[in-house]
């Protein structure tokens, strides 16, 4: 009887992803607030670094108009895509719009313990823009696949419902 529903005879819903989603949210959070929270801004002492992957984007076709703001705001959008991602697949379905709460909360708590509580770092609302942005491309993504993952049960299951009554249908009565 193990591994199945009580009284209703089909298998219990498996928690391996939530869990497994649950643990790379964590560690993905811990990773945004390690970076974000640092003492110390994390391009301090990379300004040469930063400047020559500008110069060879630049050469490799990147406008000259993309300059090193216009960078921090792109890594900004792509910290917190992976974010809105998570949150959003690990919400119940009928709650996934709280991500689009949620993200730029944290954003903007980021921000403001940025501005309160670290002298070397300064709070930005652009920061809290463009992680909002990544958060909103990261929930879109999620909403998507979930579309696409339910019509793919949908299909499946009318196919398996369909090949079931077929069978009974096939069957010779015994009586």
């Amino acid at each position: 009887m193990s591994g199945f529903a009580p009284h209703a005879g089909i298998p219990r819903k498996s928690r391996v992803r939530e869990w497994l989603s649950v643990l790379a949210l964590l560690a993905y959070i811990s990773v945004v607030l390690l970076a974000t929270l640092s003492p110390t801004p994390l391009d301090q002492g990379y300004q040469g670094s930063i400047d020559k992957v500008l110069t060879v984007l630049h050469r490799n076709g990147v406008p000259e108009w993309f300059g090193y703001n216009k960078l921090e705001f792109s890594a900004n959008i792509f910290m917190f895509i992976p974010l809105g991602f998570l949150i959003t697949l690990l919400l119940p379905l009928k709650i996934w719009w709280l991500s689009i709460v949620f993200c730029p909360a944290l954003s903007g708590a980021i921000e403001l313990s940025q501005g309160a509580f670290l002298s070397a770092r300064f709070a930005s609302w652009g920061d809290v823009a463009s992680n909002s942005i990544g958060a909103l491309i990261g929930i879109i993504v999620a909403v998507c696949l979930r579309q696409l993952v339910y019509q793919r049960d949908e299909k499946l299951i009318e196919l398996a419902l369909w090949e079931r009554g077929r069978s009974n249908q096939l069957r010779i009565p015994t009586s």
